[in-house]
């Protein structure tokens, strides 16, 4: 059984180890974790080729001109919702659509892809960004196989195009203090740590956001009559 009912949402810079820190967090909370795997999910319930969302996953949109002319690569799609779109268009909102059909589903953890934006008017979402100094993220990037004597401009690159993403679809700047509800430093604590302290942040915000919606809960006959 799940040990939470919030929907957790982590932003990372590259190299941070945001995708390690969240399926920690999933983990220890037995909730499902989604990362490359939602780009599956969407592609399922859209009919969208599952290799045109990785092509355009976290990156910055092409001119609306290539997205009118290239058309779209998918499978057979009788409701036609994504037709009359740019290419660049379909497949955020794809994925906007399968964001929102998880985190109706249950508790989970969703890594990138604007889920924090996505999701902005429910309060039961939890948003999270993850950081960490440079060095670490050198370290963590070469450990994942990038060239040891770019790893730098590697880390800033990736960096750039996931704010490009973020800030051509979602109305906050990436990385922004004001998006997200806890700011955490992955090389100052640890991945462990950090998934550590969320589990501890998910109880205290569960149990706050019960307690307010108790308060606000319609009150019978007898407690009116107080």
């Amino acid at each position: 059984m799940a040990k939470t009912g919030m929907v957790i949402t982590i932003g990372r810079q590259y190299g941070s180890g945001g995708h390690v820190v969240g399926k920690l967090l999933a983990e220890k909370l037995e909730i499902p974790y989604y990362d490359k795997s939602l780009l599956s999910e969407a592609s399922r319930d859209s009919g969208i080729s599952e290799e045109l969302f990785e092509n355009h996953d976290e990156k910055p949109t092409r001119s609306l001109l290539y997205s009118l002319v290239t058309g779209i690569q998918s499978r057979p799609d009788p409701a036609g919702m994504y037709l009359d779109m740019p290419l660049n268009h379909r497949i955020f909102l794809a994925q906007f659509d399968t964001i929102r059909r998880i985190a109706s589903e249950g508790p989970c953890v969703l890594v990138g892809r604007c889920a924090d934006y996505v999701l902005r008017d429910r309060p039961d979402v939890i948003n999270v960004f993850i950081r960490a100094d440079m060095e670490h993220r050198v370290a963590r990037a070469i450990e994942r196989g990038d060239d040891p004597l770019h790893a730098e401009d590697i880390i800033r690159r990736e960096d750039k195009r996931r704010a490009s993403y973020y800030n051509y679809y979602a109305t906050g700047t990436w990385g922004d203090v004001n998006n997200y509800d806890l700011c955490i430093d992955s090389s100052k604590l640890g991945y462990e740590e950090c998934a550590n302290l969320l589990v501890s942040y998910v109880a205290v915000r569960e149990r706050l956001l019960r307690a307010a919606s108790s308060r606000l809960a319609p009150k019978g006959p007898a407690e009116e009559s107080r």
